[in-house]
C-alpha cells in the first residue's frame, strides 16, 4: 500500500504541480486583496450630517456616466465611505464600478474591474486566464488531485521506526547542511504542518469546483435547503397597475437602513423584469459577509418574500448554512481578520513550494538512476 502511495503521490503531483503552483501562487497574493484596493482616496468621503442621497438619485448619476450598462446594484458602504454603483453585465461582459459620494452624487471614480490587478489574479486561481468553460474544470480537477496528493503525502509520510520519526517532525540543519537535506526538509517536515491547512484550501476549493462536492459536504453537515441561487420572483407580478409602488427600489432601502443602523454596508438591486423581486442585503457591523441578511421583497407591494435556499436571514442559519455560508473567508483566511489572512498567505506561498520541492526530488533521484 505505501509503495502504491508513494506512485499516486509522485505521479499526480508531477502531473498537476504547475497547475497547483498558479492555483496556490494566486491564492497568496490575493489574500490581502480587500486591504490594498481600499487605499485610494475615492473609497472615502467627509462625513456629513446629512442624509444620504437615495439609491434612485445616485443610479441615475451612475446611468449618464456607463449610458447602455445594466445597473446590477448600488451599495452603500457607510457615512465615511463612498457608495458604489456596480455594473455587470454578459454579451459583451463587463464589470464596472462608479464611486460616488453619496450625500452629493459626485462621481469619484468610473473604474473597470477586468482591468484591476486583482481581477486578473483571480481570474487565473479560478481559470487559469483561460476561457472559464475551460479553466474551471481543470482548476477543480487539479484541485481534486492535490487533495488525493496530500492523503497520499500522509501515508508515505509515516516513519517506520522512532528514529525515522524525530526526523520527520521537525528540521535539523546544522551549519553546514546542504541543499538537498534542506529541500528534503522543506518538502517532508514543512509538509506535515502545512497538510492541515491545505486540506482547508482544497476541500473548501472544492465546494466551488464541483456540484456534486459541494452537495455532499453540505448534506454531510445536515443542510437540507437548496444550495443552488434561484431568482425570488414577485407574487404579484403586475397584475394591476395600480399596485405598483413608486421608486420601490428607494423604499426598499429606506427599510433596510431603518433595520439595520449599525451595518457595514446595505446594498440594493434594481428589478429588471416585471416578474422579479427587490433583493437587498445588509452586511454586519464587523464585516463578516457569511453573516450577511439577504431579503427579497415584491417589487410592486414591497411585501418581504421567504426564499428556500441558504441566502436568507442570517437569523434562520443552521450548522450547515453557516458552514457553506463561511466558505470564502474560511478559504481566504479572512475569517479570523488579518491575523489569519496573514497565515493563509504564509499557508498559500508554502503550499506554491511543494510541486518545486517535489519535483526537485524527483528529479535528483532520476539523474542518479
Amino acid at each position: 500500500m505505501k509503495k502504491l502511495f508513494h506512485t499516486l503521490h509522485l505521479w499526480l503531483g508531477l502531473a498537476s504541480g504547475l497547475l497547483v503552483f498558479i492555483i496556490a501562487i494566486t491564492g497568496a497574493l490575493y489574500a490581502f486583496q480587500e486591504e490594498i484596493t481600499g487605499i485610494g482616496k475615492y473609497h472615502y468621503v467627509e462625513e456629513r450630517n446629512e442624509n444620504f442621497m437615495l439609491p434612485s438619485q445616485l443610479s441615475k448619476v451612475a446611468v449618464n456616466m456607463l449610458p447602455g450598462k445594466e445597473l446590477h446594484a448600488v451599495k452603500y458602504n457607510g457615512k465615511t465611505k463612498a457608495a458604489e454603483a456596480i455594473f455587470y453585465g454578459y454579451n459583451p461582459e463587463y464589470y464596472q464600478i462608479v464611486y460616488l459620494n453619496p450625500y452629493t452624487g459626485e462621481v469619484l471614480k468610473v473604474k473597470d474591474m477586468n482591468k484591476d490587478f486583482f481581477r486578473f489574479i483571480m481570474q487565473g486561481h479560478y481559470y487559469l486566464w483561460l476561457p472559464p468553460h475551460i479553466g474551471h474544470p481543470l482548476v477543480a480537477s487539479s484541485t481534486l488531485v492535490f487533495l488525493i496528493i496530500l492523503i497520499t503525502g500522509l501515508a508515505i509520510w509515516i516513519p517506520k521506526n522512532r528514529k525515522a520519526l524525530n526526523n520527520r517532525i521537525w528540521f535539523r540543519w546544522k551549519k553546514g547542511t546542504k541543499w538537498p537535506r534542506i529541500n528534503l526538509d522543506l518538502h517532508v517536515v514543512g509538509g506535515l504542518y502545512v497538510t492541515v491547512f491545505a486540506l482547508i484550501f482544497a476541500i473548501t476549493g472544492l465546494v466551488w469546483g464541483f456540484e456534486w462536492f459541494s452537495n455532499a459536504y453540505y448534506q454531510a453537515a445536515g443542510g437540507e435547503k437548496s444550495l443552488a441561487y434561484t431568482e425570488v420572483l414577485s407574487h404579484n407580478q403586475g397584475t394591476s397597475s395600480t399596485l405598483k409602488v413608486i421608486e420601490p427600489l428607494d423604499k426598499v432601502w429606506m427599510l433596510m437602513q431603518r433595520e439595520y443602523p449599525d451595518a457595514a454596508s446595505i446594498e440594493v438591486h434594481p428589478v429588471h423584469s416585471d416578474t422579479a423581486s427587490i433583493a437587498a442585503n445588509a452586511n454586519q457591523r464587523d464585516g463578516k459577509y457569511w453573516k450577511t441578511d439577504y431579503r427579497y421583497f415584491d417589487q410592486y407591494t414591497l411585501q418581504e418574500i421567504l426564499t428556500k435556499n441558504i441566502y436568507g436571514r442570517f437569523k434562520d442559519t443552521d450548522f450547515a448554512d453557516k458552514l457553506m455560508r463561511m466558505n470564502y473567508e474560511i478559504h481566504t483566511g479572512a475569517i479570523l481578520g488579518l491575523p489569519s489572512k496573514i497565515f493563509a498567505f504564509l499557508m498559500s506561498l508554502f503550499i506554491a513550494s511543494f510541486p518545486v520541492t517535489g519535483f526537485i526530488l524527483w528529479w535528483k533521484k532520476r539523474k542518479k538512476k
